[in-house]
């Protein structure tokens, strides 16, 4: 039997395709284990009169739970309720997909104090990340009664 020879290679260009190609492969691997349930992919956009996007959240509902990837508002549209609106469209999407708790990340200079005042509870906090600051863990559970969906 010939051995195979791998190259191990940071990739100086890296194209998206590559990059999909080791996500698909966690997700294919992962589906084996959580009776083949994939994370469902969930964007809520909020758009000005021109049709631009001016803000939005990106994330995915996998397992029972809601994690928010990144949620952003445009510096000229905020202060106006539309983080909280969309944080609140998003929830109340994971929940009609089944989804009773909520995961997310937030940096020191970022928005720990407005997802508290929300309702999420910090998990863990790393000290350092960025350097000078942290990097917070935070969940949600929407009814504690109700365990994750398997």
């Amino acid at each position: 039997m010939q051995k195979s020879s791998y190259i191990i290679a940071v990739e100086e260009r890296p194209d998206y395709r590559e990059s999909n190609v080791i996500v698909q492969g966690l997700i294919d691997f992962n589906a084996a284990h959580t009776g083949g349930e994939t994370p469902q992919d969930l964007v809520v956009t909020v758009r000005d009169e021109e049709d631009r996007i001016v803000g939005g959240l990106v994330g995915d509902t996998y397992v029972g739970w809601l994690q928010v990837h990144a949620l952003w508002v445009e510096e000229s549209a905020r202060k106006r309720g539309l983080g909280r609106a969309i944080l609140m469209k998003a929830e109340e999407e994971g929940l009609r997909r089944g989804c009773n708790c909520v995961f997310l990340e937030t940096l020191s200079f970022q928005a720990l104090a407005f997802y508290q005042k929300l309702g999420y509870i910090v998990n863990h906090r790393l000290e350092g990340f960025p350097p000078g600051g942290a990097r917070y863990a935070l969940t949600k559970v929407h009814d504690a009664t109700l365990p994750p969906k398997p």
